[in-house]
């Protein structure tokens, strides 16, 4: 049954016009002293159940991708639940509410409702009475604010007014929290790029750099397990390099192939992918290991120097997650200085490995002169040598050449 806004009948209440005043004094007070939005919602929980007088409240915001309603707050203990439950828009009694952006008042049998929808997880499904109010901001809904009693309870039109009243008052105060917690966690995102980059241009071996990188990043996005993986020479399997998982089993977990995968399919098309749900992913390879590991949803992206993939970055939820596009955004910046420290460190290698070849040339030439002054050889006999004694001995041909020059010094120095 939905009811239509009248005007506020205090006797019917028992509300005065200045306790009316003070409630909305009240919300005024959370703009001014309170920021965080989890706080917000909580002094907003305990405003509407000391004004309906309520057995059970509960708060569900909009999704960013206005998708969604999302349980955020209640006036009984349901942290496991707080963030996990989700409802579409338009779905069940709160949906069609958030749609409609129209109370609903059910005085008894609210579960018989055609419109309603059980959750399991919450015992208030249970209760009879239900009453619920959008909240709106810019005549825009933002999500919706549900009170409910354990017998049946009659709703009057000045209850469902007030709380209809109380339900757009506090609009503005719920996005001035969200702002605040954007703002907040942009904060934090730009301070772990900052540490991304310093780890990046430091000293250190690439490993420590991996390492540390996904340390950061699991602590910016709030993830259980974040990974790096890396291609292999063939380009075929992606390999684990760096993950801040503490479980053995995720770490030796086999490689994954490019062809077939979702991994892969990263790889291939250069761009991120998102999983709500990779337990229930078919294409997802290691179910049985993420029901164990609790992992949820997986955001993937590739790690990219230019205009190739040389590996992926993968985070991990343990409660479902919808990722937002600042969050798709910042880790693919990540995944890109990350991609910059494997290609700078490979190159740095390969000169050093230039280096030394040349430096083994040069003793080698060396000692191959040596040879052929003291016993008389042709350059390609003096160089067979060196190259038998080496394998000989299991020692490579620069330290063979080292000795002969050293022997070499020795005999000057008596010769003298």
């Amino acid at each position: 049954m939905t009811m239509k806004n009248q005007p506020v009948k205090n006797k019917k209440l028992n509300i005065s016009t200045s306790q009316e005043t003070k409630i909305l004094r009240r919300i005024v007070d959370i703009t001014s002293s309170e920021l965080d939005l989890d706080l917000v919602l909580a002094e907003i929980v305990k405003i509407v159940t000391e004004v309906v007088s309520a057995d059970s409240v509960f708060i569900y915001l909009v999704d960013d991708k206005h998708e969604n309603l999302v349980l955020l707050a209640s006036k009984t203990p349901h942290s496991k639940e707080l963030g996990k439950i989700n409802l579409k828009i338009g779905e069940g009694i709160t949906g069609w509410v958030a749609k409609e952006s129209k109370p609903v008042a059910i005085k008894k049998n609210a579960y018989q409702d055609p419109r309603f929808i059980s959750f399991d997880v919450l015992p208030e499904d249970r209760y009879e009475a239900f009453l619920s109010a959008p909240i709106v901001y810019k005549n825009k809904t933002i999500g919706v604010v549900n009170v409910q009693h354990k017998k049946p309870h009659d709703y009057s039109p000045s209850t469902i007014n007030l709380m209809n009243t109380i339900a757009k008052q506090v609009g503005g105060v719920i996005e001035s929290g969200r702002m605040y917690s954007e703002t907040k966690k942009k904060a934090i995102q730009f301070d772990s790029l900052v540490k991304v980059s310093q780890t990046i241009t430091s000293q250190r071996y690439l490993d420590e750099i991996l390492n540390l990188i996904v340390v950061v990043t699991a602590e910016m996005l709030n993830s259980k397990i974040c990974s790096i993986m890396l291609l292999d020479e063939k380009g075929e399997e992606l390999v684990i390099k760096a993950t801040q998982s503490l479980s053995e089993e995720y770490k030796k977990k086999p490689n994954v192939t490019v062809k077939g995968s979702i991994s892969g399919e990263v790889v291939t098309s250069k761009r991120p992918l998102t999983i709500y749900d990779v337990r229930q992913e078919q294409r997802y390879k290691y179910r049985d290991l993420a029901v164990k590991e609790e992992l949820t949803s997986m955001l993937s992206v590739p790690m990219i120097v230019k205009d190739r993939t040389i590996g992926i970055i993968n985070v991990y939820t343990k409660t479902p997650h919808h990722f937002s596009q600042d969050e798709i955004d910042v880790l693919q910046m990540v995944a890109n200085q990350a991609a910059v420290a494997v290609e700078n460190t490979k190159l740095m290698e390969e000169a050093l490995r230039a280096k030394e070849a040349l430096e083994t040339r040069k003793l080698v030439e060396r000692a191959k002169g040596i040879l052929m002054k003291m016993n008389s050889l042709s350059e390609d006999s003096a160089h067979k040598l060196i190259h038998k004694k080496s394998m000989d001995s299991c020692r490579s041909m620069k330290d063979i050449a080292e000795s002969i020059i050293l022997m070499d010094e020795l005999s000057g120095n008596k010769r003298q």
